[in-house]
């Protein structure tokens, strides 16, 4: 029983957390500015502007619509910023519990994943910090988890949301669509192939275009949108504007004290620093507040370990040919989520952009504790082994909050939490 209403309980807690003193830090952290700025500029204008002038903006308008609903309802300030993302952070816990949950059906593992996911630290700062991230891995793992349960249809309008948010979204449709249409293949032939195939194009293809096309109607509306009078016609205008954006993103190589290799990602080598300063009041002679946008470190590292061992368990399955809803989904996930940044090795990225496959690092973690508890040893020792991992994560959790959450700390406090030089 108590492990059944545990998710509930856990995304309260959680939700409390990510609202108390969600207006600290004051001001702008770290990309804030760039997407307050737009969505303010949505609610006036329904396009982003600088100034009287059209404003070239590179990512898609959903992220920052939802961020606009959160300052018109609360007014233009830090809570107004924060709360959408808040909210969001709060539902992908209680979507993440519904996923482990058709997987595995056991209440003890739901409530171990819902732990694990409300104990992350990169979850908790994307929850309080007005950037897209939050809500590209909302609407991805919606996607996935309705394309799991063959909700195809709603599936496709989940992923072309997340294409509203962020073009990263693309390769999970791509890998969607893809392993979509093998299934299709391999369960038909013939002319019982034509209308599964066609319904996976419409659904994989034409809808995610249609639903991405249209969360750029302000920019259609619009008169003030950059590139809106490039042509006549309005949809080469749209289509030049797109070869503009994507000109931008191949071709940012701009060096960044915070960027990060991809091979550093899961082990958290170099976590973005969204804010820092030196304020007084923390009862010492020097002081740090710092939001420090990094996974709690044993989480990750005891995922990537369990990523490791998925894979070797995957790989097994293909070849006894014994298909695991659960693996496919945890390969899936880090395919599309992280495996694509490899090939961009010039380009500027930064470890805060694991968020969209940390769900799936997660999966990997709950099937490790799966197969501990189902392993041969005795009950008492396995879930033994399983409660104290989980009483470690949550000490680290709380060790590192004062980092999640822009809290004002000792420098000497603030220093002991950089376990890694490359922290700094």
């Amino acid at each position: 029983m108590i492990a059944a209403v545990a998710p509930i309980v856990i995304a309260f807690l959680s939700l409390l957390l990510r609202l108390i003193n969600l207006a600290t830090p004051k001001g702008y952290v770290f990309d804030e500015v760039y997407y307050v700025d737009g969505a303010r500029d949505f609610l006036k204008y329904g396009v982003e502007v600088s100034g009287n002038k059209p404003e070239f903006i590179v990512h898609p308008p959903v992220g920052k619509w939802l961020i606009a609903s959160g300052i018109k309802i609360f007014g233009n300030n830090e809570f107004g910023w924060r709360i959408a993302v808040a909210v969001f952070g709060t539902l992908l816990i209680l979507l993440f519990a519904r996923l482990v949950h058709v997987l595995f059906y056991s209440p003890l593992l739901t409530a171990i994943g819902t732990a694990l996911m409300a104990m992350d630290g990169l979850l908790l700062v994307h929850s309080r910090t007005a950037l897209l991230d939050l809500f590209l891995s909302f609407f991805v793992l919606l996607a996935v988890y309705l394309w799991h349960r063959e909700r195809h249809w709603w599936a496709a309008i989940s992923i072309g949301l997340a294409l509203g948010t962020k073009w990263s979204a693309l390769y999970f449709l791509i890998l969607m669509a893809l392993v979509s249409l093998y299934r299709v293949f391999i369960a038909h032939s013939g002319k019982n192939l034509i209308k599964p195939t066609l319904n996976k194009t419409l659904q994989y293809g034409l809808l995610p275009l249609v639903v991405y096309t249209t969360t750029w109607s302000g920019w259609f509306i619009s008169s003030r949108g950059w590139d809106r009078q490039w042509s006549s016609n309005v949809i080469a205008s749209w289509w030049h504007y797109h070869a503009e954006i994507l000109g931008f993103h191949t071709g940012l190589t701009e060096k960044h004290s915070y960027q990060a290799n991809p091979w550093s990602w899961m082990i958290m080598g170099r976590p973005t620093s969204f804010f820092y300063d030196a304020p007084k009041g923390c009862g010492a002679q020097t002081c740090a507040q710092e939001v420090l946008a990094i996974g709690t470190p044993i989480l990750w590292w005891l995922c990537t370990l369990a990523v490791a061992v998925i894979v070797g368990f995957w790989l097994r399955s293909l070849v006894l040919k014994k298909s695991d809803a659960a693996l496919n989904l945890i390969i899936l996930g880090i395919s599309a989520g992280y495996l694509p940044w490899f090939f961009f090795q010039k380009r500027t990225v930064f470890t805060f952009y694991a968020i969209v496959f940390e769900p799936f690092m997660l999966l990997a973690l709950v099937y490790c504790a799966k197969l501990i508890l189902d392993s041969t040893m005795k009950s008492a020792y396995s879930q033994g082994i399983v409660a104290v991992t989980l009483i470690i994560i949550f000490l680290n959790f709380i060790y590192f909050l004062p980092l999640f959450t822009g809290e004002v700390i000792t420098y000497d406090a603030w220093y002991n939490r950089m376990w890694l030089t490359s922290w700094i």
